[in-house]
């Protein structure tokens, strides 16, 4: 047995050997020892891993190079030099032993750096902080193309000064009056040449004009015709004034504002472009105007295709209605008369059906406002991006709707093409629509019933339910018409997505059923009461009266009508609460469906006719009313037209 070296060296060719005879003695190592070897091996190769990757993220950059203002922080380069490279390769020797000494004074000379250079400005306390920018003082406030409230004319021309300073700051700008002549809108006419001056103070207040000959302003006058007032564009409006005070009524009652408008365009669009300026129209009126058939469309055409904003300071549309009626119009030195102003309606098309309420006062309903402008002067600011400012309710003590309430019930301010389609298309508009003309057609209004019968005697009592009985046939009769005409589009109601046309056609439907119900109950009770006529338990009284009671008199379909129409009425009340809609829908079930006889006394002669008489003096008030009447050309008892 030969003994090896451990320490000389070995072949080639012996490592070989004892390599083959290594594996051929393999068997016999332990398994433990060799379980051993591999997790040696597999924890070196995970500590060299751990190792690059550690070296590679002390090279890395792991956060962003703020800059720093060299203005803010001035650091002296030399402070940096006492402390040393501090590189990556740098290793602690004994030099370092001074480091925490060398660092604290760092510190400290760049702490005394800081203190010195970083200056703390002072807070500023300036009393003009506190006011508003001039920029919002003559921004135009921003409700353009829609109807605004401001409080009044003077609320009114105020907001027009802030919209007259805007468009004057952004371009030259020409502001075009345009004054309704009719004797209603005198007031008004002075209110505004009150105020005129006053309005050009504040826009040279505002600073709107960088020049006189910035802001131009020319004045015209309308009624039958339209009068041009200033000649040409004036810079100092004194002169206006006058001219403004000076403008004769036109009682005629013919309101042409829309052509008023196309002319004003017209006449000075050559102005606006040769100097390149801006245009507004300023129409002061109190109605609607009686030409839109004609005129509305090119009004709009025309200002829209040349930048013309159109303003409006005028009166709300009474609801669903043309005219709003004036009790006490004063035409002369204590004479008053009754007189009718065309404000309305706020839709282009009726969409309101017209019935009497029977029983109760209606002066609340005549006077009902809209809460909006009339329909063509409205869509003339809407289309233009004007606004029409309301300046005037239908009434001063009626009922008001808040305008949160009314937001979302805005009539359909597009054109007559458009309008035409948009109904067409909805058989529960189409039907509503054509139902309302109906109600509004000379031939076909409906009659309102009787509800006082004298009854000196038996036979006067039967005269006067037998005249009153033909009438509420033929009520009865168009009643029907109406309710077919409506139900046609019951099954597009669900349709309708408008809260507006929602509600003007359950109120149609709901009030027509009503009037069905009650007309039904009134033929039962005249029948009744003609055929075994009541005896007074009063024997001073001489006079029959029919009032409104809870009990339906009437066939088991009528009562299922009835049940109808309170379940529409309702129904309004629920879904549209603070509007026109709930208000009359309140008022039609305030008065039940039902009648009963309530007997009276009143002046009768022998023949059942009441007897009027009359005091010497409101006789002589009645002979001056005709008189004044007579001097505009109206004649019998019709109300004079403003």
């Amino acid at each position: 047995m030969s003994i090896v070296n451990p320490t000389r060296d070995v072949h080639v060719e012996e490592i070989v050997d004892v390599e083959s005879q290594s594996w051929l003695n393999m068997k016999e190592v332990p398994a433990w020892f060799i379980s051993l070897g591999v997790h040696l091996v597999i924890l070196f190769i995970l500590a060299s891993i751990t190792r690059i990757t550690l070296l590679d993220s002390e090279n890395a950059i792991i956060s962003s190079i703020e800059e720093i203002s060299p203005d803010i922080y001035k650091l002296d380069p030399t402070i940096q030099d006492v402390v040393g490279t501090a590189g990556d390769t740098t290793m602690l020797s004994p030099s370092m032993a001074a480091a925490p000494e060398t660092s604290r004074e760092q510190q400290e000379a760049l702490k005394s750096q800081l203190e010195n250079d970083i200056e703390t400005p002072e807070p500023v306390f300036d009393d003009a902080l506190t006011q508003p920018a001039k920029e919002e003082l003559t921004a135009a406030v921003e409700v353009t193309g829609e109807t605004d409230r401001p409080g009044g004319v003077a609320g009114a021309i105020d907001r027009l000064t802030l919209e007259i300073a805007a468009a004057a700051k952004e371009k030259k700008l020409l502001v075009v009056w345009l004054f309704d002549v009719s004797p209603s809108v005198t007031k008004r006419r002075n209110e505004i040449a009150d105020r005129f001056e006053n309005v050009y103070k504040q826009l040279g207040i505002l600073e709107a004009t960088e020049d006189e000959n910035s802001l131009k302003t020319a004045v015209a006058a309308f009624g039958a015709k339209t009068e041009i007032i200033t000649k040409d564009p004036v810079s100092d409006v004194k002169e206006v004034v006058s001219k403004i005070r000076s403008i004769k009524e036109d009682i005629t009652g013919d309101e042409n504002v829309f052509g008023a408008v196309n002319m004003v365009t017209k006449r000075w669009l050559a102005y606006k472009r040769q100097s390149r300026r801006n245009m507004m129209i300023i129409v002061v009126t109190d109605e609607a105007g009686t030409d839109a058939e004609d005129n509305l469309e090119i009004a709009i055409k025309d200002a829209k295709r040349n930048g013309i904003k159109c303003y409006v300071v005028g009166n709300a549309a009474p609801f669903g209605q043309r005219e709003v009626i004036i009790p006490n119009f004063p035409i002369e030195p204590g004479v008053t008369v009754a007189a009718v102003s065309e404000t309305g309606p706020e839709t282009l098309a009726p969409e309101r059906i017209k019935l009497p309420f029977w029983g109760t006062n209606t002066s609340d309903i005549r006077q009902l406002s809209s809460g909006y402008g009339p329909y063509g002067l409205t869509r003339l600011c809407a289309e233009t991006n004007g606004i029409f400012f309301i300046t005037q309710d239908t009434t001063e003590k009626g009922v008001k709707f808040e305008s949160a309430d009314m937001r979302d019930y805005h009539p359909d301010y597009i054109s007559i093409r458009d309008y035409d389609k948009r109904v067409r298309m909805n058989m529960a508009k189409a039907s509503l629509v054509r139902t309302a003309m109906a109600t509004r057609a000379t031939k076909r209004r409906l009659p309102i019933p009787t509800l006082r019968f004298p009854a000196n005697n038996d036979n006067v009592l039967r005269q006067a339910i037998t005249a009153a009985q033909k009438p509420v046939s033929e009520l009865d009769y168009g009643l029907n018409e109406l309710q077919v005409m409506l139900e046609q589009g019951l099954n597009d109601r669900k349709k309708i997505t408008e809260p507006r046309w929602r509600a003007n056609y359950d109120l149609a439907l709901g009030r027509v059923l009503a009037m069905r119900v009650r007309t039904h109950g009134y033929n039962t009770v005249l029948a009744e009461m003609k055929s075994n006529p009541k005896a007074f338990k009063d024997k001073a009284n001489n006079s029959w009266q029919l009032v409104a009671a809870k009990d339906v008199r009437s066939s088991p379909s009528v009562r299922k009508i009835a049940k109808q129409a309170n379940a529409l009425l309702n129904g309004i009340i629920d879904e549209h609460p603070g509007t026109p809609w709930a208000y009359l829908a309140a008022k039609e079930l305030n008065t039940p469906l039902g009648w009963t006889w309530k007997e009276f006394k009143q002046n009768l002669d022998s023949s059942g006719n009441r007897v009027r008489t009359q005091s010497p003096r409101f006789a002589e008030e009645d002979r001056k009313r005709r008189e004044a009447l007579k001097k505009r050309g109206v004649k019998g008892n019709q109300p004079l037209k403003i």
